[in-house]
């Protein structure tokens, strides 16, 4: 059975040796030209899609609106995504050693981000890959203190999921 990624993991692609892609740094975050007038009443949050290169030969990697879908809440509802600010990887030769990064701004009810859900494909070299799942969450709902107990704070995906966070904060100065 497949099990999606939990936020912050490395996915390997065999089709292309070396090449691994990952969605990390789920946080609340304002979009920086602004709020959309579309996503009133919700509440942005921002995540990122590292593609990284450990092959020895360069490759042409795409990852554009319509390659990325968030889902969010446990009925899986679309989250608004906002094209404007948001920042993709378009035709971009990533090298040996090398990444490029994605940032997607999107919005969402303050009540559904406690899951969310990533699907990414890429198109490596005109070629479509396989998609793939990231899970994970934002703990809106805690305090300014983080006192509040529940199944947003305790859940086993949220605390895998701050743990990768903060691990991947450490490893990327």
């Amino acid at each position: 059975m497949y099990e999606p990624n939990v936020v912050g993991d490395w996915q390997e692609y065999d089709e292309h040796a070396g090449l691994r892609v990952r969605v990390h740094r789920l946080e609340l975050a304002e979009p920086p030209r602004g709020r959309d007038d579309a996503a009133e009443g919700l509440t942005y949050f921002c995540l990122r899609v590292t593609v990284e290169n450990r092959g020895s030969r360069h490759l042409g990697v795409h990852l554009e609106d319509g390659q990325i879908d968030v889902r969010l809440g446990p009925d899986g509802e679309s989250a608004f995504i906002d094209w404007r600010n948001s920042q993709f990887i378009e035709g971009f030769d990533v090298y040996p050693l090398r990444r490029a990064t994605a940032v997607l701004y999107a919005a969402g009810a303050e009540a559904s981000l406690s899951l969310v859900d990533v699907q990414v494909q890429l198109r490596v070299e005109e070629e479509w890959t396989d998609r793939r799942l990231w899970a994970g969450g934002i703990g809106a709902h805690e305090g300014a203190a983080g006192a509040q107990q529940g199944p947003v704070r305790d859940s086993l995906a949220h605390q895998v999921s701050v743990f990768l966070r903060d691990q991947a904060e450490e490893g990327t100065a």
